[in-house]
């Protein structure tokens, strides 16, 4: 879980010139969770100041503290509360008028939160963040402070006119091409927090990725719960090679990464774009969540052994040089010790190159609470720690084949570890989840594409020197 502390901003993008007059009301924000829910967080921080008010970094000069929290499993939803706690603190030491709980965690537990946090002024669903500055506005006018909810089912969607101040890297953004998600996957709650997926058109995408291209952003990443679902709402049959078909054509643009695609519906007609489109990185982000069939077949997943062996080998195929990104969950009712053997042994014989793995934990609303067969938390610590131990020797061993190599990287900027060395990555390591290329010689830009010879590796990480 990434957490961005109070706010780290870089640039708005189409953020008009304040309205009010004098004093601005000052505003703190801390965003929780997943991508996606960073762009709501630069979505409400564009409203925010389009509406007047200012923003702070210091949490303590911040009238209006704002959470935007996530309720994904166990441990984001414990995070939020005990940030939202942490900075309710504010009240007594710092300028805090106002308290408010937004995004994931609000949409799901609602009065739950009001009840069990009085600390909390307002509680702001997903399907609420366009009116955020007026909420805002509502709370801090002068009357007897009382809690206020603003849920509703989750219709909101930005569009290309919305005003977003990014938070992260000048020259990386996400876009965010569809909400919600129309799977029924037995242990995810996406679907009571995020409502039915509504894709976004392509023309707004694109408008989008035209305006962040000319504004210097060189790699877009299409983010949404369900990618290689994109467009089925809108009546379009193959909706994402639709889409990349029009973004490819994106003036500045130098890459562009879609993730998460669900391992149905991936077509050769897709597969086909991606080896021949250069700008499309060749990264495939697939989280696959078990291979045992009958494991498969009690998360609701579709597709069994045979029909996932047969995508990876044929994703393979068609794109030789693909980085394969892709995520398991062990733990889930029912998973015996042969059922997780299997998937350890599956592990080791496909050699991914990125791996996460998942608990599996109960959550409120889903089909796999009321399973039978759980699965002891220190049995599923045991197993993950053997998979990442295993995903980390193969991860190792194919970062030294790379030595000697030359790489297209784009620069980061100085690394986060030294001043001394520059950061960035290639197209097969993702920003804030896989690992990045340290530049030891040589300088360059933030956002500028360099040639590096690749002289060492660690698991995740690879040194090298810029090369003309």
């Amino acid at each position: 879980m990434m957490a961005t502390p109070l706010i780290k901003l870089t640039r708005p993008t189409t953020v008009k010139p304040a309205r009010s007059a004098g004093k601005k009301t000052t505003i703190g924000f801390v965003n929780l969770g997943c991508s996606k829910n960073q762009v709501d967080s630069e979505v409400m921080l564009g409203t925010l100041v389009n509406d007047g008010f200012q923003l702070t970094g210091d949490p303590k000069k911040a009238e209006v503290v704002i959470i935007n929290t996530c309720g994904f499993i166990e441990e984001a939803k414990q995070e939020s509360i005990n940030t939202i706690i942490e900075h309710s603190k504010l009240k007594d030491k710092g300028a805090c008028r106002v308290l408010i709980a937004a995004g994931c965690l609000a949409q799901r537990y609602q009065g739950d939160l009001l009840k069990e946090l009085p600390e909390l002024d307002g509680v702001v669903g997903t399907g609420e963040f366009g009116k955020i500055a007026d909420i805002c506005r509502d709370l801090l006018a002068p009357k007897k402070r009382h809690q206020r909810l603003w849920i509703s089912k989750p219709p909101y969607l930005y569009d290309e006119l919305a005003p977003r101040l990014r938070l992260g890297k000048q020259h990386s953004a996400y876009v965010k091409i569809a909400e919600g998600c129309n799977r029924n996957c037995a242990f995810c709650a996406i679907p009571l927090m995020r409502g039915k997926q509504r894709s976004r058109p392509v023309e707004s995408i694109v408008a989008e990725a035209q305006r962040l291209a000319a504004e210097g952003v060189k790699e877009i990443n299409l983010i949404s719960q369900d990618t290689i679902n994109y467009g089925v709402d809108l009546g379009l049959r193959h909706g994402l090679v639709s889409l990349l078909r029009e973004l490819v054509k994106v003036q500045d643009l130098r890459w562009i990464r879609p993730f998460y695609l669900y391992p149905q519906q991936v077509t050769d007609e897709l597969l086909d774009l991606y080896a021949g489109e250069e700008k499309i990185t060749k990264y495939l982000d697939m989280p696959l969540q078990h291979i045992n069939d009958r494991m498969l077949k009690r998360m609701h997943r579709l597709g069994d052994r045979a029909t996932i062996t047969a995508l990876v080998d044929r994703i393979r195929t068609k794109i030789p040089d693909v980085t394969f990104r892709t995520a398991f969950i062990v733990g889930f009712p029912g998973e015996t010790d042969a059922a997780y053997n299997e998937l350890k042994t599956y592990v080791e014989q496909a050699e991914f190159d990125r791996v996460a793995v998942f608990l599996y934990s109960d959550e409120e609303g889903t089909s796999a609470v009321a399973l039978d067969d759980k699965v002891e938390r220190s049995v599923m610590d045991e197993r993950r720690n053997e998979l990442l131990a295993i995903q980390e020797s193969i991860s190792t061993a194919r970062g030294r084949a790379l030595i000697g190599s030359v790489m297209e990287v784009m620069v980061e900027g100085v690394s986060e570890e030294t001043e001394w060395l520059l950061e960035g990555r290639h197209q097969g390591l993702a920003a804030e989840i896989d690992g990045v290329v340290y530049i030891n010689d040589g300088t360059a830009a933030a956002g500028e594409f360099v040639n590096v010879e690749i002289t060492d590796a660690a698991t995740y990480d690879l040194v090298g020197h810029i090369v003309t």
